[in-house]
């Protein structure tokens, strides 16, 4: 039997096939952008929460500062110089300790950005635009 000899075989599927097939599709697309979501908002949330802990750390700080300089204060009335100076010298230190601890926090805070997952956001719109562009054509 030679090629033109051969019955034409069909290559098309049916419509019910294709359907099913894109259904499918769509689907796995569907799981694979909510996996792709969660694994960016557990980042994002690891981010969030390393900052708010230091920024924990800045306040606890900062209440150390201001009761070092209740008790400095306390110290220069009861005392002449030398245990109220100490305590000033403590709480500049720890007042600066804590602003280094806040400016840390607020990078943490900056480099996690928005709290949507701006990734996953992206990356659906592109795939709603592909399959309306597949879609036309």
């Amino acid at each position: 039997m030679t090629t033109m000899e051969r019955p034409a075989r069909h290559t098309e599927e049916p419509v019910s096939a294709l359907v099913s097939r894109a259904s499918q599709q769509i689907s796995e697309l569907v799981r694979e952008e909510m996996q792709l979501a969660r694994a960016e908002m557990t980042q994002k949330g690891k981010r969030f929460g390393r900052g708010g802990g230091l920024f924990g750390a800045a306040g606890l700080l900062g209440i150390l500062a201001a009761q070092a300089l209740v008790a400095a204060c306390i110290a220069a009335l009861a005392l002449v110089l030398p245990v109220w100076a100490a305590a000033l010298i403590t709480m500049a230190a720890l007042a600066a300790i804590a602003a280094g601890v806040a400016l840390a926090g607020k990078k943490q805070i900056d480099k996690a950005g928005t709290p949507a997952p701006q990734q996953t956001i992206d990356s659906v719109k592109a795939d709603v635009a592909e399959i309306k562009e597949k879609a036309h054509q």
